[in-house]
């Protein structure tokens, strides 16, 4: 499991979760804590968090903590992914991890590949797909939430 943020011109680092499953209390205390809190006083009072409905990030320490943060969360309808920009972040990561050779055999070398991976994944292809958001929901909207050509 990884995690990361990204927003037009910037992103987070990448997080590799360490052990197997993915709670609200991990989710707090290692993404939203340490990262989200940090990006959004970075980012100012503009600043929405755009999760993926995940079962970790709904859980009510999570609600709990992003309201005593004062971070805002947009309203994202359930099994949307091919509308979230992150979505197409994570395909192209995954991309880039299947061309090397040799592949990544052990937890660690995945874990270092992933890191490059991430590193070297063009900060203007993550620009077009946020700027894309508007374009694809509109998409969306006018087949009635049928088969878009994104």
């Amino acid at each position: 499991m990884v995690w990361a943020g990204i927003m037009l011109d910037g992103r987070t680092p990448l997080h590799v979760f360490e052990r197997s499953t993915v709670t609200g209390m991990r989710y707090r205390d290692e993404i939203l804590e340490p990262y989200v809190r940090l990006f959004r006083g970075a980012v100012g009072p503009k600043f929405i968090l755009m999760d993926d409905n995940a079962r970790p990030h709904r859980a009510l320490l999570v609600d709990k903590f992003l309201e005593s943060e004062d971070i805002r969360r947009m309203d994202w309808p359930a099994k949307s992914p091919d509308l979230n920009p992150i979505e197409h972040v994570w395909d192209a990561l995954g991309r880039a991890i299947a061309t090397r050779n040799p592949p990544p055999r052990t937890f660690q070398e995945m874990k270092t590949a992933l890191l490059n991976e991430w590193d070297q994944l063009p900060q203007e292809m993550i620009n077009c797909l946020i700027s894309s958001v508007k374009s694809r929901c509109k998409a969306c909207i006018s087949v009635r939430g049928d088969h878009t050509p994104y």
